[in-house]
């Protein structure tokens, strides 16, 4: 499984914190923040890319859209408009001295210090909004993007939307992916696979995932408990401008076994092969070509080598 070794990442040199850039050191919060505490908190993740016209962010608007949306159903009220986020966003990859990064905005319930509140109830507490940005590479490692990945079909099921809303990316979402992931990796696979409450097809622990079966692609719709994930409506997208035909449906889990292809996508993980699931080998065992064809593609709209469908722009210059 590949893995990213922290000690040779290199971080923006700023974070946007509410409107303005600190130091990298200087972005802390207190131990009795409320986010750390019950975490409040709701974030997005977001790639710049160099590419042959210098740096762009790919979906920045989408993102920030997305993280305003999670905001709102977390009745977290926002000083900042998307169109402030979006400016934050390049104003912090400028300063960060990299050439391609990860940004990861943020915003949680604090902690006012001079009249502080504790307990569940979060109205109290300021909510704070910071941007980061670090060079992370390839979230499941460089080859696994053509070897592939080894899963398992997770025992920890996915939060229901009546539970915890999955359309909302927030912190407190990513405990039930923090189990699914330690469990893969204890178990010896690189992801997991998490069912929802039905039995159905849900997501990995941080990635929406896609099977190709006789030549067309399936994925879970948003009632089976997933993110809506910005890579899996770009993929989706630039697959029917390819030709091939998407189903949002669900998807029993034996139908994993039996997949001509799969794959997953995410801001983190692109598009990232699947070779196996539950050690049975899924095509044959490594990347199929329609997942070739959709990767290369998409990468390629993402470091602006061809437009984007339908002439949308996807590409926010830095």
């Amino acid at each position: 499984m590949g893995s990213t070794d922290v000690s040779t990442l290199r971080i923006g040199q700023k974070v946007w914190k509410n409107g303005g850039l600190i130091d990298w050191s200087d972005a802390r919060v207190h131990v009795m923040t409320h986010a750390i505490n019950y975490g409040s908190s709701v974030f997005e993740g977001i790639r710049a890319y160099h590419g042959k016209n210098g740096t762009n962010i790919f979906r920045l608007r989408e993102h920030m859209l997305r993280l305003v949306h999670s905001a709102k159903i977390y009745r977290m009220p926002l000083t900042f408009t998307v169109d402030d986020f979006c400016k934050g966003a390049v104003d912090v990859v400028r300063a960060s001295g990299l050439e391609s990064c990860y940004l990861r905005p943020l915003v949680f319930r604090g902690l006012d210090e001079q009249k502080p509140a504790f307990g569940v109830n979060p109205f109290p507490n300021p909510i704070e909004s910071y941007i980061a940005v670090w060079d992370w590479g390839k979230y499941l490692g460089a080859e696994a993007l053509e070897a592939g990945v080894d899963v398992c079909v997770s025992s920890w099921t996915r939060i229901t939307s009546n539970s915890l809303p999955a359309m909302a990316k927030a912190g407190a979402n990513y405990m039930n992916s923090q189990l699914i992931k330690m469990e893969a990796i204890l178990n010896g696979f690189a992801e997991g696979i998490a069912l929802d409450d039905r039995g159905y097809v849900s997501e990995g622990s941080g990635e929406n995932i896609f099977a190709v079966i006789n030549g067309a692609l399936f994925t879970p719709p948003l009632g089976a408990s997933i993110l809506p994930g910005i890579t899996r409506d770009s993929v989706i997208q630039i697959a029917r401008e390819l030709g091939y035909v998407v189903h949002e449906t669900s998807l029993q889990r034996s139908a994993l076994y039996v997949a001509d292809e799969l794959f997953f996508t995410g801001t983190a993980a692109e598009i990232t092969p699947i070779r196996s699931v539950d050690r049975i080998e899924i095509g044959n065992g490594k990347r199929g070509e329609i997942t070739r064809i959709l990767q290369e593609a998409t990468l390629a709209v993402m470091h602006g080598e061809r437009p984007a469908p339908e002439g949308a722009n996807w590409l926010t210059k830095v």
